[in-house]
């Protein structure tokens, strides 16, 4: 079966029913009355709401079906939270459930293991942005999040970029009919520039150009991130010596490099 075919045994997707708000409303009262063929109802009138927000998640590398029966269950969550008294479309409260519930599926099953403590802020971190932007219709600052925890706001900056989805660098993130674009395409490593690997070569050679104690300055400076009074007392001169050797020896390098 192809990876983002989406199969309901029994059912024909494209013929999954859709509800009007009026017909909706009529049934989130009925079930709150205790209907729940009424709660089966709105199920079934929303399914094509999951099937269209698993589309964003094609290129996760999971099956539609698995990623359908997890959105399936964020919606159930979210029929019967739904507070009818609230001015909101059902829509507009059911998708960010929905998504919510994908990501920590994805999360749980990620490869990349963030710890249990963390995966707890995280997700209580979550709970009160949705609680809080419906509250004040504005996303919350991590500081109000932080102090509606009662914790550091260091840790809830932490704890929601543990849980972050890794991004594949191959994954398309634009496609015009030609070649795709992908992620590592607009990605630059400096360290593989043509520059860099020419000056590279350069300061290889100026450092030829130095002698032994002043290449074993800069190597001990800048290599092994010793201070200048460390590097004093382990080759038995003084600072002000070494220092003055540094900048001689930087000051020849550059020479050579601009040369």
């Amino acid at each position: 079966m192809p990876v983002n075919k989406v199969e309901i045994p029994g059912v024909n997707t494209a013929k999954l029913p859709l509800l009007t708000n009026a017909r909706m409303r009529e049934l989130f009262r009925a079930m709150q009355d205790g209907d729940m063929t009424a709660r089966q109802e709105l199920i079934n009138g929303n399914l094509r709401l999951v099937l269209s927000v698993i589309q964003r998640f094609q290129n996760r590398g999971e099956h539609s079906d698995d990623l359908f029966q997890v959105g399936c269950i964020g919606l159930m969550k979210a029929i019967d939270n739904f507070d009818l008294s609230q001015n909101v479309k059902f829509s507009t409260y059911a998708v960010p459930m929905i998504i919510g519930e994908i990501r920590r599926y994805l999360r749980d099953n990620n490869p990349i293991r963030v710890s249990r403590s963390l995966r707890d802020i995280a997700y209580k971190a979550l709970q009160i942005r949705d609680s809080l932007t419906n509250k004040n219709s504005r996303e919350p600052t991590v500081y109000e999040i932080s102090e509606a925890l009662n914790i550091p706001k260091e840790d809830v900056v932490f704890a929601l970029d543990a849980i972050q989805d890794p991004v594949s660098l191959f994954e398309p993130i634009y496609h015009d009919g030609g070649d795709p674009i992908f992620v590592m395409d607009q990605i630059s490593d400096e360290r593989n520039r043509d520059v860099t690997w020419i000056e590279g070569i350069a300061l290889r050679e100026g450092m030829h150009k130095l002698n032994d104690r002043e290449k074993m300055i800069l190597s001990m400076r800048f290599y092994d991130g010793k201070t200048q009074m460390e590097v004093a007392e382990e080759i038995g001169i003084s600072q002000a010596q070494v220092s003055r050797l540094e900048k001689s020896a930087i000051s020849q390098m550059q020479k050579h490099v601009k040369s």
